[in-house]
């Protein structure tokens, strides 16, 4: 069992907005998603997502009685399995809406490239660990970039655009903490605008329409442009208060698709209006300044990066999803934090927090 003091050192507000975002998933997964099931199934899905959501609150409480700086040394190992599942789905992976992504283990679908995310911070942590305050050369970031290349590369053939972008958010937020040369970082950031064309033609054809539809959904408005036009509809259709729970007409009548995933928050501005999903966005606020205040709060270097690692995630998940959703961001199909139904995401997103407050709570030496 965990000592009194370290449980005092517990970050409760951290806690409290976890619970509580994850609280107000049920719900709109309820009413997202119970007209299209049969009367005795209705709340499938609400069940589900509340079942791993308990199982993920017992994982994040076993977690915190192991020192979070035991992953440093697991590190290289994690890394090793990450490729392993990256690979695997390539050649067992169970394919839908035209990528193949998941692997059935029993009645789940775990998803490789949302726990990959995870593990890549974790080894990144401790690679930065060792160079912090030396990435001055290219001799030193070069095989940090070439590291993150790999799974980064995988992920991208299943294809999944959009956790690769989440890849390159975590590597620079974690390379700028470690302490990169300004310099070195602004000739990065040119080099990849300048391969940007070359990039594009490695795209498939989706994913191009993708990032481009957004300037104009209308130009496709049955197709590629569908999703964004329907979201929009439905935030607006909020207005100030909202439609009601359980009222929403875009959402409820099956013309908002992904309802329950990707466009999540397009319920929420619907049925809870303006108000509503400002509250939310309050939330994840609260949700990245304690993150952000715990990565700067940590006895080391290496809780630090982890944390930077972390937060960095969660903040682009944050942003390009209300975005996406918002149509300011192009369609890369990437969930709402803690918000969006999904056992891969929920699972990565908890452990994350967990290891979050396992840094916080052993911010400082504990005498015993």
């Amino acid at each position: 069992m965990l000592n009194q003091r370290l449980l005092r050192n517990l970050d409760f507000v951290l806690i409290g907005v976890t619970l509580l975002i994850v609280a107000v998933s049920l719900i709109i997964i309820g009413s997202a998603t119970h007209v299209n099931n049969p009367s005795e199934d209705r709340y499938w899905y609400v069940e589900r997502q509340g079942v791993f959501a308990v199982a993920n609150i017992i994982i994040v409480f076993f977690m915190l009685n192991f020192d979070y700086r035991s992953l440093e040394k697991v590190a290289g190992l994690l890394y090793i399995i990450n490729l392993g599942m990256l690979l695997a789905v390539m050649f067992v992976g169970q394919s839908a809406l035209g990528a193949q992504r998941w692997i059935q283990i029993g009645p789940i679908n775990l998803q490789p490239s949302e726990f990959s995310k995870l593990i890549m911070i974790i080894s990144l942590a401790q690679i930065l660990d060792k160079r912090s305050g030396r990435l001055n050369s290219f001799k030193e970031i070069i095989p940090i970039f070439i590291y993150v290349s790999i799974p980064f590369v995988l992920v991208l053939k299943q294809p999944d655009l959009g956790t690769s972008l989440v890849f390159l958010s975590i590597l620079f937020g974690m390379i700028f903490v470690a302490g990169i040369s300004t310099r070195y970082l602004m000739t990065i950031f040119g080099a990849g605008a300048a391969v940007m064309p070359i990039f594009w033609h490695f795209l498939k054809d989706y994913q191009k329409t993708r990032l481009t539809v957004f300037l104009d959904p209308n130009v496709d408005p049955l197709g590629s442009g569908y999703h964004i036009i329907q979201s929009k509809i439905a935030i607006g259709s909020g207005m100030l208060f909202g439609k009601g729970l359980f009222n929403g007409t875009q959402s409820q009548l099956n013309f908002l698709p992904e309802n329950h995933t990707d466009f999540i928050f397009a319920v929420i501005g619907e049925e809870l209006g303006f108000v509503g999903a400002t509250l939310i966005l309050l939330l994840y606020f609260i949700l990245l300044y304690r993150c952000i205040k715990i990565a700067g709060a940590a006895r080391d270097n290496f809780g630090t990066l982890l944390g930077t690692g972390i937060t960095s995630m969660l903040a682009f998940h944050v942003l390009i999803n209300v975005g996406m959703t918002a149509g300011i961001m192009p369609v890369t199909g990437i969930p709402l934090p803690l918000m969006s139904y999904g056992v891969s995401s929920l699972t990565t997103n908890m452990i994350g927090i967990g290891i979050l407050l396992n840094i916080y709570m052993r911010r400082q030496k504990i005498l015993f």
